[in-house]
């Protein structure tokens, strides 16, 4: 099955469906950003929009961008502020988007689905206005070292999500290379995940 497929499949229970990755990403997302506000955000891969909401308030514009048209259409359904704008798009190819546009692109649990990082940092760092941040909250690698992957239930069935793994040190190489240093990084344990890896790991890059 697809990644556009399964998270068609999946959006008709993301939201009810048990997920603590999912959940704790969301309370990273409010310690790392709460207290700020933004002239425009970018969310690339707005999903349900389990963050939306929190960044129409925290942004006089929000730019919400997903690749499932079962998520966009979920998101629309939850999101009813004035300004979010939401839109269909593939981050593997160029984002529809102008540049030096953003004060903040957030990019949640969604790298671990692309095979070319670069090419993400490329577009974050050409939509970016000068100073603007780029937010990374990931499923962390030592997870997925041990099997972890997005995955849940259809038709009676497990599917799992195609993933690949990117290493602590591509993100950042490939942050640097494109005129993004690292300004903040955390990980993240659930409280569910006594004695286990990491969860998520949290990344905030700045345009010079």
């Amino acid at each position: 099955m697809s990644i556009q497929r399964a998270y068609n499949e999946w959006s008709e229970n993301y939201d009810v469906d048990e997920n603590l990755t999912r959940d704790l990403d969301a309370r990273i997302t409010h310690e790392v950003l709460g207290g700020r506000h933004f002239r425009s955000i970018l969310e690339t891969g707005c999903g349900t929009g389990k963050n939306t909401v929190f960044f129409a308030q925290i942004a006089d514009s929000v730019h919400a961008l997903d690749f499932s048209q079962g998520m966009i259409e979920k998101a629309r359904q939850k999101v009813q502020a004035g300004n979010v704008r939401f839109e269909q798009a593939d981050l593997t190819r160029p984002w529809p988007c102008p540049d030096s546009a953003y004060d903040l692109i957030s990019c949640n649990l969604v790298l671990e689905h692309i095979a070319n990082l670069s090419h993400i940092f490329a577009e974050a760092a050409r939509t970016l206005a000068p100073q603007g941040r780029f937010l990374i909250n990931e499923l962390h690698p030592f997870k997925q070292y041990r099997g972890t992957k997005a995955r849940f239930g259809h038709g009676g069935e497990t599917v799992e999500v195609d993933a690949f793994v990117h290493h602590i040190s591509e993100f950042l190489h490939i942050a640097e290379t494109h005129g993004l240093p690292l300004v903040r990084f955390d990980e993240y344990w659930h409280e569910a995940d006594s004695d286990k890896p990491p969860r998520i790991v949290s990344f905030l890059f700045e345009r010079i």
